[in-house]
């Protein structure tokens, strides 16, 4: 889709499971299963869509998927299916992992950094875009390093750790203007150092909303995830973003929806929806 100057893109890691109840926290399950509905296992199926932004001067991805580097007992685990990885996807669409300049991390779960680092055919782990910058946070990044015995599974250093050995991290310390059209916002209320992703170009403005809101159904605000650190904090920022969406009709981006969209915001009896009018899929090759 165009934006301004911008050619904004979705690419696909392909589709994985968590379990429904830690994806929608206190909300009960007669609730949540109507919009996504579980499998034997109370698993919901989720996507793994990285946004594209190409302004001519700079090819950037917002996230990198899960990546290809884990084995057989976590793909079975986390029930991920993929036909090709998220540079199978860049490739389709007419790019090379060394045309990116920039890598953007909302923060470091593993669903989120998998794809950052790859194995090369040496068996080293090496960055997945050679070319690229990857911007993470500083408190994400300290706390990545340091995890404790409840993010500890979220967090797996061989995502993380070639990026700043290689030379190619850069930390940030709160809101920074990255080029002319994109910009990160410090968050937290996932993880500490949770950071979100400001495009902006031709008057419109698209907000990637990492996992403050993963998928479409997680809009009405008590849908937080079990995951979240900060829960109230996440409560506060929707509250905030929901009402300027609406009032200055912004674009929301949906990291984790099976089917990569994105949507502006319409108010209804008092509750923030998607407007069905203003829904985009991404098709490959627009």
């Amino acid at each position: 889709m165009k934006m301004g100057k911008l050619e904004v893109k979705s690419v696909s890691d392909g589709l994985f499971r968590l379990d429904g109840g830690a994806m929608f926290g206190i909300v009960p399950q007669t609730l949540w299963k109507k919009a996504i509905p579980p499998d034997g296992q109370n698993r919901i199926l989720l996507g793994l869509n990285l946004l594209v932004i190409d302004s001519g001067d700079d090819l950037i991805v917002v996230d990198t998927g899960i990546g290809t580097k884990t084995g057989e007992g976590f793909n079975d685990r986390f029930g991920v299916q993929r036909d090709g990885d998220a540079l199978d996807s860049l490739r389709s669409e007419g790019y090379a992992p060394e045309d990116v300049s920039q890598v953007i991390l909302t923060h470091l779960h593993f669903d989120h950094s998998g794809g950052a680092t790859r194995i090369d055919d040496r068996g080293a782990l090496v960055p997945a875009y050679p070319s690229a910058k990857y911007f993470v946070q500083r408190a994400e990044w300290e706390d990545a390093r340091n995890p404790n015995e409840i993010t500890r599974g979220s967090y797996l250093e061989e995502n993380f750790k070639p990026l700043f050995e290689a030379g190619q991290l850069e930390i940030l310390d709160g809101d920074v203007r990255l080029t002319g059209e994109v910009s990160v916002e410090l968050t937290g209320g996932h993880t500490r150092g949770h950071q979100i992703v400001r495009v902006e170009s031709g008057g419109e403005t698209m907000l990637h909303m990492g996992d403050l809101v993963p998928t479409s159904h997680h809009l009405p605000l008590p849908y937080i995830m079990g995951y979240d650190t900060f829960p109230l904090e996440t409560l506060q920022l929707r509250r905030r973003i929901y009402r300027d969406a609406v009032d200055r009709t912004w674009m929301l981006f949906f990291e984790h929806d099976i089917h990569s969209k994105v949507s502006t915001l319409a108010e209804e009896e008092g509750k923030f929806v998607i407007d069905e009018t203003k829904v985009h899929r991404f098709k490959k090759g627009e």
